[in-house]
């Protein structure tokens, strides 16, 4: 038994061992690996001990006690070995790599890819031996001397070895680009829907709770231009809060009322005609109107929309006149040329201005001579007057905003229309059914049951065609409208924001009960905006 001849006895234990994956199997490298391109190489030259061809038989020496042993005799044999001039071709064995242990054919490298010989984690590298590679073929027959000891040590790269790693496809690199690109555009999309939904659903409470709400009041030193405003007997800080709202003295229509609770004021209001400014702060226009100086002698300020009964207050107040003066002189239209049971209608609204001495009577013959003198305007012939005052009352107090006056002209003359009988019958407007039951005042737009069905002959919930005459005061604009409707197929509108004003038009049905339901919605959000 030989000797060891190495100080390590593992190693010698190690190198008398048979490779167990290679035993029996020549390895049919072609003249294309490395091992054929490079003649110079330690392991193209060295043989291994293996089950067939025990050590003992070289005869020239020793067996080595190790593989690295081995490659070490390798290189000195090959340095002694003359090189060939040209390295064999495709068709030459290469007789020195038959000295190593067969692979199995199934771990030799047969396309352009390249591995690592034996198993899984590369036993071939972890025990030094050189890579088999079959390279594509070359113009050039130099041949790569690297070794996978060199590319693990950083000595060399996988270029060295013959192989670059594959790019990335472009295009799959773009489409993922892209979704990834998609799916933060929608992630980020959702949050801002989401946060526009809550935004626009929960405003006021957001704005409320942060701090940001707008102010309900100008702020000092906005006033400008002039604005009349009339207090009447009975109003209260509640009332004439809206009302310097309407003239456009104030920002918001509860801005003076908040303002009277939160100092604790109740004034006496002295009703009359006050000259105050526009955008003024709620304090200001407190102090205009409990100032003497600024109310209007022998005036009276009349609003569109108001009925008789609301006029005639107005003017024995501005006038300091007896109401009953005022009654007695209303109570004979014909006395003013009035074909009518009636002046209602008739008492032009307007900022009115008399010399002192007036008589009652003198009021209203003014006040229906400027009636008159705004059919004609609009080209009203004197046989139509009364017609087209009854159109102009239910435009004046049906509209909201001047733009949809001649919208709400339109749809009474398509109600009216006989070829639309069929489909209503009735021209059906609350404002008719309140007028007639004595419910306009109430401060609501909705009608009563008892309003709707009750039989007078205003209703034109009960009755076809027009009422039997106006229900308001007009002004210019209505007139105007009732004698030049807009172009439209409309048949219902619904104010679907009385804040606002708001109005939808619609021609058919099913689009009315859809805004119908947009009013109801917003009636209950807002239970004390005048539903």
């Amino acid at each position: 038994m030989p000797e060891p001849t190495s100080d390590d006895p593992f190693a010698d234990l190690f190198g008398k061992l048979p490779d167990p994956d290679r035993r029996g199997q020549t390895s049919p490298v072609t003249d294309d690996t490395p091992a054929a391109r490079t003649p110079n190489t330690p392991d193209a030259a060295a043989t291994t001990p293996s089950a067939s061809a025990p050590a003992a038989d070289s005869g020239d020496a020793p067996p080595p006690t190790s593989r690295r042993a081995a490659r070490e005799a390798a290189a000195r044999q090959a340095a002694a070995s003359a090189a060939p001039a040209v390295a064999p071709t495709q068709s030459e064995p290469v007789a020195a790599a038959a000295a190593l242990p067969a692979e199995p054919a199934s771990e030799v490298a047969a396309s352009d890819d390249w591995r690592f010989s034996g198993e899984s984690g590369a036993p071939g590298a972890r025990r030094g031996r050189t890579a088999t590679v079959e390279a594509p073929a070359r113009e050039s027959t130099a041949t790569s001397t690297a070794t996978l000891d060199d590319l693990f040590s950083g000595d060399s790269t996988t270029d060295d070895l013959g192989y670059v790693p594959e790019e990335r496809s472009r295009r799959r690199r773009r489409i993922g680009g892209w979704i990834a690109l998609g799916v933060v555009l929608l992630i980020f999309g959702g949050i801002a829907v989401g946060t526009l939904w809550v935004w626009n659903t929960y405003e006021e409470q957001i704005r409320e709770v942060m701090g940001w709400e707008e102010p309900k009041d100008y702020e000092a030193g906005m006033a400008n231009g002039e604005a009349l405003v009339t207090v009447v007997s009975g109003d209260t800080g509640q009332s004439i809060s809206q009302t310097l709202y309407e003239a456009g003295v104030t920002k918001t229509p509860e801005a003076f009322y908040e303002y009277l609770v939160d100092t604790g004021q109740n004034p006496p209001f002295v009703p009359g005609v006050f000259q105050l400014q526009q955008q003024m702060t709620s304090a200001a226009a407190l102090e205009a109107i409990m100032d003497p100086a600024n109310k209007l002698e022998n005036s009276a300020l009349v609003r569109e929309g108001l009925t008789v009964d609301q006029t005639l207050p107005i003017l024995a107040e501005g006038l300091g006149l007896p109401l009953e003066d005022f009654q007695a002189a209303a109570a004979n239209p014909s006395d003013y040329g009035v074909e009518a049971d009636t002046l209602e209608g008739w008492l032009f609204p307007a900022m009115y201005e008399f010399d002192p001495g007036v008589t009652a009577s003198d009021v209203i013959r003014r006040m229906v001579d400027r009636t008159v003198t705004s059919l004609d305007d609009a080209g009203v012939p004197a046989e139509d007057r009364q017609r087209v005052l009854t159109v102009a009352s239910i435009i004046q107090r049906e509209a909201r905003f001047e733009q949809d006056f001649y919208k709400v002209s339109r749809v009474i003359e398509n109600r009216l229309d006989p070829n639309n009988q069929e489909t209503f019958g009735l021209l059906q407007m609350d404002s008719t059914a309140q007028y007639g039951y004595g419910e306009m005042h109430e401060g609501s737009v909705s009608t009563s049951a008892e309003a709707q069905y009750d039989d007078n002959p205003w209703n034109t919930y009960v009755h076809t065609g027009l009422p039997i005459g106006p229900i308001s005061n007009p002004g210019d604009m209505a007139i105007d409208a009732a004698m030049h409707p807009a172009d439209g197929p409309w048949l219902y509108f619904v104010t679907v924001n009385l804040d606002t004003g708001e109005t939808i038009f619609t021609s058919t049905l099913a689009e009315h009960e859809r805004a119908r339901q947009q009013w109801i919605a917003w009636c209950n959000d807002n239970p004390d905006s005048g539903c």
